[in-house]
């Protein structure tokens, strides 16, 4: 699964969320953020790369939208509700990180560890 989590302009929360799950099995994962200003600014290749995107707020779908809206499919858009409140890195933010998209990236992770066990005789 190939997740992209986006936030305003790239510098706390979507580059947290993009190092906590970097490497877990069965996942890819990116991050960016919309506005012009961002470290990395969510591109239409972003978007049509990913399978899953997670922005911190509503108001980064709707931006996106407006910033990608021709011609752009989209693949399912959540959004985690967290406020742009926290550090890079923060515990608090790993932790509510863990809490929220855990659960959209469970059947990705369970389905990688049925790969990755070896068959029985």
């Amino acid at each position: 699964m190939k997740v992209l989590f986006v936030c305003s302009r790239n510098r706390l929360r979507s580059p947290t969320a993009e190092r906590v799950f970097f490497g877990l099995p069965g996942l890819e994962v990116r991050s960016g953020g919309t506005e012009r200003d961002a470290e990395q600014r969510v591109s239409r290749d972003d978007v049509e790369w990913a399978d899953l995107i997670l922005v911190m707020e509503r108001r980064h779908s709707r931006r996106l939208r407006e910033l990608l809206h021709r011609n752009t499919v989209f693949p399912r858009v959540v959004s985690l509700d967290i406020p742009d409140e926290y550090e890079f890195m923060q515990p608090e933010l790993i932790a509510l990180l863990e809490q929220k998209v855990t659960p959209f990236l469970q059947s990705a992770i369970n389905t990688a560890r049925l790969e990755a066990q070896p068959e029985a005789m």
